[in-house]
């Protein structure tokens, strides 16, 4: 088979002289176990995936295609049984696959070790119908002694993983092709629904709908810089904080609700305004500050556990600012190239020559003081014991340290492996021990008495243990300060003397909930029990590739979209999208691959109701089918569709509306007495909590019928600039047509009697605001003849095109340097252009770039923005990435750059498209 790999190395590593095929998923990790087995040994990979559900009714087969449940691929009157068929492109693999099982006497299949590891090994068997003995391989790392050994003892395929994960599968399909249709009606097409997708996106609403509620409340304290008498040792100068006043406590953002007002229980908390802070400041300015207390503590901060996937994903995600979906790509070259242990795992444990690695490697780089005195082991509830392998660690007995493996690995691979190294090694240090402070020093008001504290706090680190190695990085979005911040405070004692350098009145307002970054999502959905490790990545790239999340910075925002499909679920599926369902549910598919549940039994319940079936189930409730197919009529798609926002100063209520052709606002007004209704466009971008009431008053009074720009002295049409979803342009308003008479006693068609109007795209120059009359009769005489070609005969016209001026002359177009070449170019210019070799790619006359954002940290080569054919780009001269809908060139970050690049690279280069050559006729 072309691109299968027979092993060299030794005699084999049964040494029986019997023949094997082994298949993996991918040929990276069939490269890398080859190098690892013997010469009886033939590896090759399945290259993912090799059998699914129909993706349409062209891949159902025909005997099956008059079936009523073809569409689903899955058979629900026969004990949920599911329709697999070969990929179309995966057929050619298979018959190289079975080609190859000719000439072996045993095949072992080495797919990952975890539930869809174990569905892969089974369809293979589906597939392939092998004649001769079939054993399962499993390991979970690639390196010498860990594939020999799982070579030298396989086990048979564990059919209740495979179970849970076929069970997931079939679920899967059930509910997106029973609940997928209803959003396609109600809402808009193209829309699905998913067990955990939607789900997650209903979090990523709740978040948003909070922000949109949330109402700030202000509150004020006193910052104060504090000096200690000269014979303290430490630091001379330190920061204290107001924190009560007569006794009575000073509100934080902490004592507030998020309608902005004290919450009903904190009756002896006070509220400071500007004007007492103002007033206390100058009445302390003169005052005696003395120690009243001094509280000394120790400090001890254990190491970190070792990695998962969850925590991995979220530590990358802060420290390395990768995506989900960019760490686990990532992870998984690590991993199969023999650098890391298997990447999706929900255990926190070390296996005992991993403690030995780790422990001795810190002792050769740290020294013995900085170990841990005995092994640590991490133990958690683990979901599912049959999943919990190792934690993610450096693979081997000996860890190779980050600068040993440095050449080896690209910018982002050694990245990632230098984070899991660290925190490995880290996990086997001492505990980081030191002292923490707290002072409370007085100062009487002058005129008032009023008895003022103050706070400050220090934290001295007096032995980093573990910190030397690794420290956590902060949640930007929760607050806090990283484990070896310290804050040094001067030697103080209790009625000690202190002087107040500065008093200055600071004013805080609270903020409301953090919009969710992809870390504290998979910390939300990890916490709620929703989805598994294993599936956190690819759930959060899908929300975002179906249109339903997008990103500003980190932040995930939510679409107007995915607030009408929420608000559809919750409203009439409410059970499908609650939290404590959807972890119940997970449970029992875990209850499956554990061999305790039996699936036909539970998908029946599911689906058609009965008394087996998820926990506090739809089941009892008649099932998905009745749910779906019961009351969808009665939904009210403009109800579903319509997000009240807030009341205008006239008490009208102002709503979005999510059209099939994008969100728009609307009010009703009352015009010469009669009701109507007012819209005005809304821009996919605006995230749905920054809408305010001035933002929509500004976007009603933008005319919807564009900007009145005059007459055209020839026609005598109006001429108007409009906003479209396609850009800004300018076009004429035609009068009413008289009905044209009717020919033969019949009336001509309105369609084909009524005139379509002039339009033209503003050039990048113009604007909405300063487009001109001249400039807009300038753009409806485009395309504007330049002449004749003498040789062809042809016409040659300058146009304004999507992607900037151009020349045309036929089926040939070239670009204008300049717009202002589209109304002065002449004959002799334009000649000149044709008469040259048409320059395509890096040929072409090279535009500045838009932005200039520093080295790619994996190719190291320089990244820029430019503006391509197809919108913005960016590109390190190797690879082209287009921005998404969330990315704007002016708030591109280089780090999101990267990003882009990489996920371009991960899907390497587009094919190459064949081109028919036609036979010339004689």
């Amino acid at each position: 088979m072309a691109g299968s790999t027979r092993s060299k190395s030794g005699t084999g590593a049964s040494g029986d002289g019997r023949r094997r095929l082994v298949i993996v998923e991918s040929p990276a990790k069939a490269r890398k176990i080859a190098s690892y087995l013997g010469r009886d040994y033939v590896v090759e990979s399945s290259k993912g995936h090799i059998r699914d559900l129909p993706r349409g009714a062209a891949d159902v087969p025909p005997k099956y295609k008059g079936q009523s449940w073809a569409r689903l691929g899955v058979d629900v009157e026969h004990d949920f049984e599911p329709l697999y068929v070969v990929t179309p492109d995966k057929k050619s693999t298979v018959t190289e696959l079975k080609g190859l099982l000719k000439d072996v006497d045993e095949l072992y299949l080495a797919t990952d070790g975890d539930r869809e590891g174990e569905a892969i090994a089974w369809h293979l068997i589906e597939a392939l119908k092998p004649k001769v003995p079939v054993r399962r391989m499993v390991f979970h790392e690639i390196t010498e002694h860990a594939i020999r050994d799982a070579a030298a003892n396989p086990r048979d395929l564990d059919n209740d993983l495979v179970d849970a994960q076929e069970t997931r599968r079939i679920l899967d399909r059930l509910y997106g092709y029973e609940v997928s249709p209803v959003l396609w009606k109600k809402i808009m097409p193209k829309l699905s629904a998913g067990r955990v997708q939607s789900v997650a996106t209903r979090i990523v609403v709740e978040r948003e709908r909070a922000r949109m509620r949330f109402t700030s409340a202000s509150y004020w304290d006193i910052a104060a810089t504090m000096s200690a008498s000269d014979n303290s040792s430490g630091p001379k100068s330190f920061g204290a904080r107001l924190v009560s006043v007569n006794g009575d406590r000073l509100a934080t953002g902490k004592d507030f609700t998020s309608d902005g007002v004290l919450k009903d229980s904190l009756s002896d908390v006070r509220v400071l305004d500007e004007a007492e802070a103002t007033r206390l400041a100058d009445a302390l300015a003169d005052a005696e500050f003395t120690v009243a207390s001094v509280e000394s503590k120790p400090y001890t901060r254990k190491p970190y556990a070792p990695f998962m996937t969850s925590t991995l994903q979220q530590e990358a995600g802060r420290k390395l600012r990768f995506s989900s979906d960019r760490t686990m790509r990532i992870a998984q070259r690590l991993y199969e190239n023999g650098y890391i242990t298997y990447m999706r795992t929900d255990s926190t444990t070390l296996s005992g020559t991993a403690l030995t690695a780790a422990r001795d490697q810190a002792t050769q780089l740290y020294g013995a003081d900085y170990v841990s005195s005995s092994p640590r082991q991490y133990t958690r509830k683990v979901k599912n014991a049959q999943e919990a392998h190792e934690a993610i660690r450096p693979a081997g007995e000996v860890f190779r340290t980050p600068g040993e493996v440095g050449n080896e690995l690209e910018s982002d691979e050694f990245r990632l492996y230098e984070l899991i190294w660290q925190r490995t090694i880290a996990s086997q240090m001492a505990d980081a021990k030191g002292t923490t402070m707290s002072v409370r020093i007085t100062g009487t008001a002058a005129g008032t008495g009023e008895e003022c504290t103050f706070a400050a706090s220090g934290r001295t680190i007096t032995f980093a243990g573990f910190l030397r190695a690794y420290v956590e990085a902060v949640d930007s979005e929760a607050g806090g300060e990283a484990d070896d911040a310290e804050r040094r405070l001067p030697h103080l004692e209790r009625d000690q003397r202190v002087t107040a350098d500065e008093l200055a009145a600071d004013g805080h307002t609270t903020s409301p909930p953090a919009r969710y970054t992809e870390a504290s999502l998979v910390k939300a959905l990890e916490e709620l029990g929703i989805g598994r490790p294993s599936t956190y990545a690819s759930i959060i790239k899908t929300i975002q590739d179906r249109g339903y999340v997008w990103r500003k910075g980190s932040a995930l925002v939510p679409s107007w979209v995915a607030f009408s499909v929420v608000a559809l679920l919750e409203r009439h599926f409410g059970r499908l999208v609650d939290y404590d369902f959807t972890a119940a549910m997970e449970d029992e598919l875990d209850n499956i691959a554990e061999g305790r549940q039996q699936r036909t039994a539970w998908l029946s319940g599911f689906y058609f109701g009965g008394d087996v079936g998820p926990v506090g189930s739809i089941s009892r409730e008649g099932g998905l089918k009745k749910l779906v197919g019961s009351g969808v009529e009665d939904i009210d798609p403009r109800e579903i569709n319509s997000i009240p926002m807030f009341t205008d100063d006239e008490g009208r209520t102002v709503y979005v509306r999510v059209g099939r052709y994008g969100p728009y606002l609307e009010r009703m007004v009352t015009e010469n007495g009669d009701e109507t209704s007012q819209r005005a466009n809304l821009s996919d971008e605006l995230p749905p909590d920054e809408l305010t009431a001035e933002i929509a008053e500004k976007l009603f009074a933008t005319p919807q019928e564009g900007r009145s720009l005059g007459t055209d002295p020839v026609t005598g049409h109006e001429i108007v600039a409009k906003d479209g979803r396609f850009g800004p342009y300018v076009t004429e308003i035609l009068p009413e047509q008289e009905e044209a008479p009717a020919e033969n006693g019949k009336k001509k068609s309105s369609k084909a009697r009524k005139p379509k109007p002039r339009t033209g795209s503003l050039l990048k120059s113009m604007s909405l605001e300063s487009v001109t009359l001249d400039d807009a009769l300038k753009l409806l005489s485009l395309p504007r003849v330049v002449g004749t070609d003498p040789e062809s005969g042809e016409e040659i016209t300058a146009q304004n095109g999507r992607y900037g001026p151009y020349l045309k002359k036929g089926t040939d177009s070239r670009s204008l340097s300049t717009e202002q070449q589209i109304f002065d170019i002449t004959l002799d210019e334009a000649l000149k252009i044709y008469a040259e070799p048409k320059r395509r790619g890096r040929q072409a006359a090279a535009q500045p770039p838009l932005k200039e954002l520093g080295e790619d940290p994996q190719s190291g080569k320089a990244m820029v923005v430019k503006d391509g054919r197809f919108g913005p780009y960016v590109t390190d001269g190797e690879y082209n990435a287009s921005l998404r809908k969330s990315d704007s060139v002016a708030d591109l970050t280089p780090e999101r750059a990267a990003e882009l690049l990489a996920d371009k690279r991960a899907k390497g280069p587009a094919p190459k498209k064949k081109r028919s050559t036609a036979k010339a006729k004689k």
